[in-house]
């Protein structure tokens, strides 16, 4: 049985229902159409430097995670959300105080011929 990979506990910020319309997938109606996807994102970072000094370069800019997060999903389309995941695990970790960040990439509207409330991969990565 495979080990899921967790974030390791400890300080983080955290992201949740960032909606993107983007052009992914597989077929080519979802590149034409476009979808909307939804991300979370969970950075793990040491906020005790940021606190104490109440310094903003000390930490992760939420603000500008989201954004720079957004611009990342909506640009050149690719067929899997696993891809979409990657693309911003590295905007995530592209920031100085992040160590670790758990990426969730939901495909809402994926095309599946059942029932479905979501669809989503989730990977975590860590600073090399």
């Amino acid at each position: 049985m495979a080990e899921q990979r967790e974030l390791r506990r400890g300080d983080r910020i955290t992201l949740t229902g960032l909606r993107v319309r983007a052009h992914h997938g597989v077929f080519d109606f979802e590149r034409a159409e476009g979808q909307e996807f939804v991300i979370d994102v969970v950075v793990a970072v040491d906020l005790a430097a940021a606190a104490s000094g109440d310094d903003l370069a000390r930490t992760v800019h939420y603000g500008e995670l989201a954004e720079q997060v957004v611009a990342a999903v909506e640009r050149d389309p690719v067929d899997l959300i696993e891809t979409v995941a990657e693309r911003v695990a590295a905007v995530a970790l592209s920031f100085d105080a992040a160590d670790e960040v758990e990426v969730t990439v939901h495909k809402p509207q994926a095309p599946i011929t059942v029932p479905f409330a979501d669809v989503s991969v989730t990977i975590v990565r860590r600073r090399a």
